[in-house]
């Protein structure tokens, strides 16, 4: 098979980014009105789940399992090695800023995490829409939009989007870039789903914080955590076309 040049960029537009980005989203949007008609409003997995389903579903058609980046062996192991770094900045930003109110034993809500949260949505995110932006115009543009796209769901979705400030969108951004960085570099994305389980896991429902949290507290947190994750991607950035694995 041919060698693809992913440093060539297609000018035209890719019906298949549009596909990638809308497809999944209907998807959520119908699982979602499923769900209401059967008296679960409130809960977020079924949108997670139409968005992780639809995108399983065309990576497969498209893409294949590794081009949707689930690769394991080395791939794994680098994309944990990264991940690790900002679960470690996480962590220690998280022990000085925000109080803990109690120590909780939260396996329940681990699975969930796992699997939609970080699973689902990465899935769409890293896996097929990432592909076909590296697709049309390039593997870089891929990892920043790809991160982005990340960021915006998080802050709108995840249990752990306290507030809606400045701050706030910026770390959810920042944090989307990182994860777009390491499946730039390392062609994989089932690193990236254990260590976002774990680091949700242990920073927020482990370490149950004050609800609703200070935001006195965040700021501080997310303004850190956020210059940590911006030297880790000036870090992972990528050199030369050798460093891209798409």
């Amino acid at each position: 098979m041919a060698k693809v040049n992913h440093s060539q960029k297609s000018e035209a537009a890719d019906p298949r980014v549009l596909l990638a980005f809308f497809l999944p989203l209907a998807g959520a949007l119908l699982f979602s009105a499923v769900a209401r008609g059967m008296n679960t409003v409130g809960l977020q997995a079924p949108v997670f789940g139409g968005l992780g389903i639809t995108s399983w579903l065309l990576g497969l058609r498209w893409y294949g399992l590794s081009g949707m980046g689930l690769r394991g062996k080395r791939p794994l192991f680098a994309g944990i090695g990264f991940a690790v770094l900002g679960w470690i900045a996480f962590l220690l930003f998280r022990f000085l800023f925000v109080r803990i109110a109690s120590i909780e034993n939260a396996g329940g809500g681990f699975m969930y995490l796992l699997i939609f949260e970080a699973f689902a949505l990465q899935l769409w995110t890293f896996g097929i829409f990432f592909h076909a932006v590296a697709d049309w115009r390039g593997p870089l543009t891929a990892a920043v939009a790809s991160g982005i796209l990340f960021g915006a769901v998080a802050l709108l979705l995840f249990q752990e989007a306290f507030i809606g400030s400045w701050d706030a969108v910026i770390y959810f951004v920042v944090w989307g870039v990182l994860y777009g960085m390491i499946r730039l570099r390392t062609g994989s994305i089932l690193g990236m789903v254990i260590i976002q389980t774990w680091q949700t896991f242990t920073g927020w429902l482990v370490l149950l914080p004050f609800l609703p949290p200070d935001v006195a507290e965040l700021r501080p947190f997310y303004l850190l955590t956020t210059a940590a994750y911006l030297i880790f991607i000036w870090r992972l950035w990528p050199k030369v076309e050798e460093d891209y694995r798409v």
